[in-house]
């Protein structure tokens, strides 16, 4: 793994993984399409050159030809709101996916209405300024609370929790990286193979020759093109990617029983072993519905292999398979719609990418009765866990990877009345008189260290001097971008909610926004007002 020391100094905020600038604001309304790739062979230094030339890369505009809907989301159910008095957990899985936003993106971009917005991956999709843990901290991470007025709702209470993990790389021994490609015909397009291609070799200039690539590719029958390369032959791999072509159906179980049999047969002990699938997630070949895949997934998780899904194109996206595969194989989904976005994901935020600090994180939040009457989680449909999967160390939940953030918010209901004590139930709050506590709520965070397989709990409260009401740069963007979220993902608790406030809001709490992120999701919002009408 190439030594970042003077990159990470010379770029601001990246001692938190700050991102690259992306597109400004007014891409959102004009992006351009990507051309196909050039091919032929590259030396190293030339290659070098032309990653630093991507400024340039900037080829016809898309034309968009409307088709019958053919991308499928998932269908979770959104939460109502729940009693304190006979609901006062709520559990759910980290996330740390985006791809639901970069994807919004491309939708409003094209014009369309918004589909499969998850509210949770347009929050995480930004960095805030939390507190890291100190070097020498015993947990991975930090957790955070501020409580403040909902926007939308002046008599209802908006609750921040943010997780701030460590940007230490656990590891020095190297990434064991398979690249897992589509070049079934539906990757045919030049929003797909061609972009897949350039964001590969972005990736490729951040290994060296620590590390070991192999590229499976798959369409009707799958292919490995490279074995255990090194990752210093740029050149080799360059040319690899340059000379890819699609056609054929899409059977990508085939690939990925492939691709993690060469994770395996490479393991690096102690180092980064990870598949990353690119794909449009259309498999029509062999085992292909989401529950067929991760049963296959989740035998191939337990190896210690992750993966890492990058989804491209659009028409037949399969955004709901792509986010289960992630989900279930320890994972994580990133949708690339231009070219500055896998730069986002591929380069700045290479480490949070690859490397995972805290496994299985599961986050319990306790309410209390005499402060709260009823609470709803805004998003995470479809990380909800059980109350008691909190503490069963063989359930499955999200990954965190090195200078990850994830947010999450309470729309919170004040108690009105008087709750009565309930007995010894092992609640906290349940178990005193209303005036025992002035807490909000508690938070349980529980995880493992990589590969272990005994979780530690981490439990800290949100007091009553968790309340403001001036809230700081960080809550007032960040409940922006959820307000907006439930507006575009048509929430039925969305009532009170305005993008025009949402929008407002935002652009007084830029804040530094070193590379235009927040300046764009102000663009973002305008452009949802006009496609909105």
């Amino acid at each position: 793994m190439r030594d970042r020391t003077s990159k990470e100094a010379a770029r601001p905020g990246s001692a938190r993984g700050s991102r690259q600038r992306l597109v400004a604001a007014t891409a959102v309304l004009a992006l351009g399409a990507l051309g196909a790739c050039s091919s032929g062979g590259a030396s190293d230094a030339s290659y070098g050159q032309e990653v630093a030339q991507d400024e340039a890369y900037a080829p016809d505009q898309w034309r968009y030809v409307p088709t019958e809907p053919q991308e499928e989301y998932d269908d979770s159910p959104e939460q109502p709101f729940q009693d304190v008095a006979t609901s006062p957990l709520s559990t759910f899985a980290s996330d740390v996916d985006t791809a639901s936003y970069s994807n919004l993106r491309r939708q409003l971009t094209q014009g369309t209405q918004p589909q499969g917005v998850r509210i949770e991956e347009l929050v995480n999709y930004f960095d805030y300024d939390y507190p890291a843990p100190a070097p020498d901290a015993e947990d991975p991470f930090t957790v955070t609370t501020q409580v403040a007025d909902a926007p939308w709702d002046p008599d209802h209470q908006l609750a921040m929790i943010g997780v701030q993990a460590t940007d230490a790389v656990p590891t020095s021994r190297g990434n064991n990286v398979v690249f897992l490609l589509d070049v079934s015909g539906s990757m045919d397009e030049p929003d797909k193979l061609p972009l897949l291609a350039r964001s590969f070799e972005l990736l490729v200039e951040q290994l060296d020759e620590d590390d070991t690539v192999s590229i499976v590719t798959y369409a009707g029958s799958d292919a490995v093109l490279a074995d255990s390369v090194p990752g210093s032959e740029r050149r080799t791999l360059v040319r690899i990617l340059r000379e890819l072509s699609a056609g054929g159906s899409t059977g990508g179980a085939r690939g990925l029983e492939t691709a993690y049999e060469l994770a395996t047969k490479n393991f690096v002990e102690g180092g980064n072993n990870r598949v990353v699938l690119a794909t449009d997630g259309d498999f029509n070949v062999g085992p292909s519905t989401p529950e067929q895949l991760t049963d296959l997934i989740e035998e191939h998780a337990r190896t210690g292999v992750h993966i890492s899904v990058l989804g491209f194109g659009m028409g037949n996206l399969k955004d709901s398979t792509m986010e289960a595969i992630a989900d279930h194989g320890n994972g994580n989904y990133a949708y690339i719609d231009t070219l500055d976005e896998a730069r986002k994901v591929l380069v700045d935020e290479f480490d949070s990418t690859m490397f995972v600090v805290a496994q299985d994180l599961k986050l319990q939040v306790e309410l209390n009765p005499a402060t709260v009457s009823q609470y709803r989680l805004l998003g995470y449909d479809n990380r909800r866990l059980e109350d008691e999967d909190f503490d069963d160390d063989t359930k499955d939940a999200g990954d965190v990877g090195a200078g990850h953030s994830v947010t999450a918010f309470y729309e919170l209901v004040p108690a009105g009345r008087e709750v009565g004590d309930r007995g010894d139930d092992d609640l906290d709050y349940q178990d005193r008189k209303p005036r025992g506590s002035d807490d909000f709520l508690t938070v349980h965070v529980r995880y493992k260290d990589p590969g272990a397989t005994e979780s530690t709990e981490v439990v800290v409260p949100a007091g009553a001097d968790a309340y403001t009401r001036s809230p700081g740069a960080d809550f007032r963007f960040a409940s922006a971008v959820a307000e907006f979220g439930l507006v575009a993902s048509g929430s039925a608790y969305a009532d009170g909610a305005d993008p025009g406030r949402a929008r407002d809001r935002a652009a007084e709490a830029l804040g530094e926004d070193p590379y235009g992120l927040r300046s764009e999701f102000v663009g973002l919002v305008e452009r949802y007002e006009q496609v909105a009408g």
